[in-house]
């Protein structure tokens, strides 16, 4: 093996020749500054066309781009400017995909204030017609319904991922992982339509039940809990399990004071995930549930209201005049997305504080 130290050969470094050496970088603001001129440009060209807002934001994007690539090429080469040409892009894109969300979220906040207030938090529409009344009993039967579901679907999802993980092999295995990938898929109406059948069974086809309710969204949440926590499961490594073997503890020890404790955190988040999932679903509760203007806690004893349903029919059956009720329908859909929101926000906090430590 011979090393090239002829003076020619150390010439053509970079450090040495100017034509290698790199290029010159834009300021750092140098970039948000054309994308905003392109910007600018567009919204000039958007005015001489007849102003639309639509046509402005793509003119001001595609012009943005454009000053920006431009510019870039000439200063920084072309490997910079398709660096930057694709970041633009997908800033955009980004851009893009947030304006529903943040449009969604706007539109509720605005509209769901106005009745934002303590009579809407303790009051039933029991006798009311018009102005007035509040979402106590829908709230209170939301939260009744999810808690049962939770408590039918955790077990059930938990010990089905301990199942699938742990002690599953062949085609039992495979034929329960196809069930619970085809039960994800299936469309809410289907959960509610089956827990009414069931139930219609014994009870006959005018029956509406806040358990029914509960056993139709349970389909729904299952599968989410089984996939989420079987993830979950498979991440715990395989050598803390051995360990356990090692020292003679059986399986199912193992599974309870090894593999369980290590994944709680995560076993919680999928939990609290799965729990949203299902919370703003309307289509099971308006088969299975159905509405009442009063308050029932007994969810073993008639109808019951929820936050969904409760706004479905403000919504589409506001009476006279309409605008109280359905100002009361913006309300309950804000409630709805705090609580999803919330639910969100404990699964992270989960996910924080409950992992397991590391000691680095």
């Amino acid at each position: 093996m011979s090393t090239d130290l002829r003076p020619d050969a150390v010439a053509a470094t970079p450090a040495r020749n100017p034509a290698l050496r790199s290029r010159r970088q834009l300021p750092r603001f140098a970039p948000t500054g054309l994308f905003g001129l392109g910007v600018l440009l567009g919204a000039g060209l958007s005015a001489a066309t007849g102003f639309s807002l639509t046509l402005t934001v793509v003119y001001g994007v595609v012009l943005g781009t454009l000053v920006l690539y431009v510019v870039a090429r000439r200063v920084e080469g072309g490997r910079k400017a398709f660096d930057r040409l694709v970041t633009c892009l997908v800033t955009c894109a980004f851009g893009i995909a947030m304006v529903p969300l943040v449009s969604l979220v706007w539109t509720v906040l605005e509209n769901g204030v106005r009745r934002l207030d303590g009579e809407f938090f303790n009051s039933s529409m029991l006798g009311i017609v018009g102005e007035g009344g509040g979402a106590y009993h829908a709230i209170a039967g939301t939260l009744i319904i999810t808690l049962l579901t939770a408590l039918i679907s955790v077990p059930i999802g938990l010990l089905a991922a301990i199942y699938l993980v742990e002690y599953g092999t062949g085609r039992l295995k495979r034929a329960i992982t196809f069930l619970v990938d085809v039960m994800t898929g299936i469309p809410s109406i289907v959960a509610g339509l089956f827990a009414f059948a069931l139930f219609a069974l014994f009870s006959g086809p005018s029956i509406r039940l806040g358990i029914m309710g509960a056993v139709a969204l349970s389909v729904l949440m299952i599968p989410v809990v089984v996939r989420s926590s079987e993830e979950v499961l498979k991440l715990v490594p395989n050598e803390l399990r051995e360990a356990s073997y090692a020292l003679g503890v059986p399986k199912w020890r193992t599974i309870l004071r090894v593999v369980l404790p290590t994944s709680i955190a995560g076993l919680g988040t999928a939990v609290t995930l799965a729990i949203a999932r299902v919370v703003g679903e309307t289509a099971p509760l308006l088969v299975t549930v159905g509405l009442v203007n009063g308050t029932n806690l007994d969810p073993f004893d008639g109808r019951m209201s929820t936050l969904p349903v409760f706004a479905f029919y403000q919504l589409t059956q506001p009476g006279v005049p309409p605008e109280p009720a359905i100002d009361r329908a913006w309300t309950a859909a804000l409630l709805l997305i705090i609580l999803v929101m919330a639910l969100n926000v404990v699964a992270r906090l989960i996910s924080r504080f409950f992992a397991p430590k590391t000691g680095r």
